[in-house]
């Protein structure tokens, strides 16, 4: 018989799989770092080298493939249909509160049912209630292997694959005592600057909108192919679990537990003592409800004891230990009494829904966008029509739903625009658009104005003190006509203001002046030519060197630059073949309006990077620190993207802070940069 040494019974890992597992690892831990602690040690180029090397090791060696591969977050092949799930213990529903007195109701039956002497005061915890799609993750021994859809609340469709992609979703539990298995119950949903990118995004590739962010998230969990998941950047929020071994004795304290396994939680929960505390904070949630990053449609109020939580038990459908508390609603049912048309700086025309006045969200609503003529012909929106409105992740209210069924047969279409409704110009769309734009271009008074106004903002040529509200009176005096009317302009002409004063006219006077000598990017951006922002301006600026070049550029030449594809070419190339624009352009020429070219450090210590600002700087003014980058050879954006490498977050950073984190950008904080400027 052959013998068998030691060596032969032991098998040796190879040098890719040691690899493989160490690249795991490390991704996952700096994952972590990023979208849970909010303190990222290595740089995005450090990551995504990593990253690569692994994707690298795996297509090499497929048997290397781990389920909790960060590598799966990018999405993998598309699946023909969902698989149906039942839910070990099913996902309830909660029992709604309209008024704080059902909320002091709600209490009335804890205690009763409890027995509770008047003297024992019974804790809350508060939390946010998401408005978005309910989840259940299952993890086995830190694992994950399962998602799932609440469905019915006993059976639900497997969307694994599709959970795999959200970026804050942990794909294997950290810390210590991970449970054996784990059912994690949350919301996933889309944050509100997503969405209407997400929104613009469709609307710019002739697809219809969604009615709002839940619908967003909804259809966007609910795609068979995990690649387009893997492109929006969904979050979840987990508020509470099925099957769980752990020894914690309330929901505050599980909260706190989930948290510590790498699971995201709501940084809005609070525990309150008694039910007037919880009243309290359902109506502060309420007042700062629309500066959250996210929907939420009403806050949800837990026993917070465990053991409570189980004497109490369940209903048929619902927990007698938790309710909903909901926010007035943000749709309203109400008429469309006409529909005008708006016209915008670039000159979108877009429709507009004059309402019967109703109250949505607190607020009076009497307008609401139709967005353009394909949404009304899907939605068949008619002047006349009982409508549903919604206010939803935008500012300005929409029309979600017709009610056919009260039509009189009165109600009238409105067609598609040839003539613009303010100049009289030609109004039609551009090939492969769903906006309908007036074609006067400066001629047209309200892209006159809105065009003026951007001409004159800080961005642009940062004429310091010309307002809108003095732009509109110079318009509205005959006193301009168009951007190169401002370098004409008279001490007597600002005299005709209200309440102007010599001092004030000639600073107004200077400013003017002085923004003739203005760097020729801000230049370009000021004119407004669609599609190009301010970075794109700046390679413009660099590879033309004058408007003059600019002007005189071809097709081809254009398209070879960076930044600047087809769509952006033909928009440049409109933009100046049009004679309105070049007499404008001349009558600049002839002002004295020489835009300068501000040469740019090669090799700098920031070359080739990109930077975003957000929120307030404490000792550094936004023109000073992007000044600070671009002499270093650096470039600024105004949007985060992948190919942004940092985001410098001050004070009351917004939704771009929101976007670097799911991105991925590395964020940086003032001390940070200026570090980063010094080394």
């Amino acid at each position: 018989m052959q013998q068998l040494s030691l060596l032969d019974s032991v098998v040796i890992p190879d040098t890719a799989q040691l690899r493989a597992a160490e690249l795991r690892q490390q991704l996952e831990y700096h994952n972590r770092c990023y979208y849970e602690l909010d303190a990222p040690e290595i740089s995005d180029a450090e990551y995504d080298a990593l990253f690569r090397e692994l994707q690298a090791i795996e297509a090499e060696r497929p048997d290397l493939l781990a389920p909790d591969s960060p590598t799966l977050r990018v999405g993998g092949k598309a699946q023909p249909r969902f698989s149906q799930v039942r839910h070990r213990l099913p996902m309830l529903s909660l029992e709604n509160a309209l008024q704080e007195e059902e909320i002091r109701g709600f209490e009335q039956r804890v205690r009763s049912l409890l027995a509770l002497p008047d003297d024992v005061v019974v804790d809350y915890q508060c939390e946010p209630k998401m408005d978005g799609l309910a989840m259940e993750l299952v993890y086995q021994d830190g694992l994950l292997v399962q998602a799932s859809t609440r469905g019915d609340g006993e059976v639900g469709e497997e969307v694994t694959a599709n959970i795999r992609t959200v970026r804050n979703v942990p794909l294997r539990l950290s810390g210590e005592q991970l449970p054996g298995l784990l059912e994690v119950r949350g919301e996933v949903y889309l944050p509100l600057a997503a969405f209407q990118q997400l929104n613009q995004q469709r609307e710019e590739e002739g697809e219809p909108p969604f009615a709002n962010p839940r619908n967003a998230a909804a259809g966007s969990i609910r795609q068979l192919d995990p690649a387009v998941v893997a492109r929006r950047p969904l979050a979840m929020v987990c508020y509470g679990v099925g099957m769980i071994e752990t020894e914690v004795r309330t929901q505050t304290e599980l909260m706190a537990q989930l948290a510590g396994w790498g699971l995201p939680v709501s940084d809005q929960a609070r525990q309150v003592c008694g039910i007037e505390d919880a009243v309290a904070c359902f109506l502060d949630l309420q007042e700062r409800r629309d500066s959250l990053q996210y929907e939420i449609d009403g806050m949800v109020i837990k026993v917070d004891d465990l053991r409570l939580q189980q004497e109490l038990g369940e209903k048929s459908r619902s927990p007698r230990w938790a309710i909903a508390c909901k926010f007035p609603p943000r749709q309203a049912t109400t008429w469309i009494n006409e529909i005008i048309l708006s016209v915008g700086r670039t000159g979108v025309i877009t429709p507009v829904a004059n309402l019967e006045p109703v109250e949505l969200s607190g607020v009076t609503v009497s307008r609401a966008t139709l967005h353009n003529w394909d949404e009304m012909r899907r939605k068949d929106i008619r002047v006349g029509d009982r409508v549903i409105v919604e206010r939803a992740g935008d500012v300005i209210p929409a029309v979600v739903k017709v009610l056919l069924d009260q039509r009189s047969g009165a109600e009238q279409e409105l067609p598609e625009p040839d003539l613009c409704p303010v100049c009289g110009s030609r109004a039609a769309r551009e090939p492969g658009e769903v906006a309908v734009r007036c074609q006067g271009g400066l001629a047209c008074p309200p892209q006159l104005a809105e065009s003026i106004i951007h001409f004159a903002s800080r961005d642009a040529m940062d004429i310091d003190g010309l307002g809108s509200k003095y732009i509109e009176q110079l318009i509205s005096l005959g006193l301009v006509k168009d951007i190169a009317d401002l370098y004409r302009l008279t001490r007597d002409d600002f005299m005709q203001f209200e309440r102007m004063g010599d001092k004030l006219a000639e600073n107004l006077l200077a400013a003017i002046a002085a923004s003739k000598q203005q760097e020729l990017a801000r230049f370009i951006f000021a004119l407004g030519i669609r599609h190009v922002g301010e970075r794109t301006a700046k390679t413009l600026a660099e590879r033309f060197g004058s408007i003059d070049n600019l002007q005189a550029a071809t097709l081809e030449e254009l398209t070879s630059i960076r930044d600047v594809g087809p769509t952006v070419a033909i928009s440049i190339r409109s933009f100046f073949d049009a004679l309105a624009n070049q007499a404008v352009l001349q009558r600049l020429k002839e002002a004295g309006v020489a835009p300068t070219v501000e040469e740019k450090r090669v090799g700098g210590r920031l070359t080739g990077l990109t930077f975003v600002f957000t929120g307030t700087l404490a000792h550094l003014g936004r023109d000073e620190a992007k000044k600070l980058v671009e002499s270093e050879g650096g470039n600024v954006t105004g949007s985060v993207s992948k190919k942004t490498d940092y985001v410098v977050a001050g004070t009351e950073a917004g939704s771009k802070l929101e976007k670097a984190r799911a991105l991925g950008v590395k964020v940086l904080s003032e001390d940070e940069f200026v570090t980063l400027l010094a080394t």
